[in-house]
């Protein structure tokens, strides 16, 4: 797997890019969210950048004789942590859960690996027993105040 720089947008967009290809494929919807998001600019990539993060994700996942469908659920724990943790800036951390909350539910289905991926990450960023579940993340589609009680909840 090929390295990028802590909290640098490019493995920030490898986590979003997991997220959007760790169902075996990317739908029309998963797209059009992408799209909607302006992903390249929330994330301060390039036009097309994302794009390219997708397509070298998926070139080295080959290479590595990895499975792809559901490449989460097949790939190394450990190599799986270490792309994680390669983000450990809290503020970029809640962009990227939000950005593939947003993937992973833009097609109404939550696929196996993406519930993996999505416990990966959160068990890996989310509090700890000693710190505070205060912080909430807004949801795409959801009212304010209603992303607000699902999070408390």
């Amino acid at each position: 797997m090929r390295t990028y720089p802590r909290n640098s947008p490019q493995a920030a967009a490898r986590i979003v890019a997991l997220a959007l290809t760790s169902d075996g494929h990317v739908s029309s919807a998963e797209e059009r969210v992408l799209e909607s998001l302006d992903i390249s600019d929330e994330l301060g990539l390039a036009p097309a950048q994302f794009a390219r993060i997708v397509q070298t994700l998926c070139e080295d996942q080959s290479v590595a004789h990895t499975p792809f469908a559901p490449p989460v659920g097949q790939l190394d724990a450990a190599l799986l942590a270490a792309l994680i943790n390669e983000i450990d800036d809290p503020a970029l951390r809640r962009k990227v859960i939000r950005l593939c909350i947003a993937v992973t539910i833009a097609d109404d289905y939550l696929a196996d690996g993406e519930i993996a991926l999505l416990v990966a990450v959160f068990n890996a960023w989310g509090p700890k027993p000693d710190q505070s579940a205060s912080h909430y993340i807004p949801l795409p589609g959801l009212p304010r105040a209603h992303a607000r009680t699902a999070a408390t909840t």
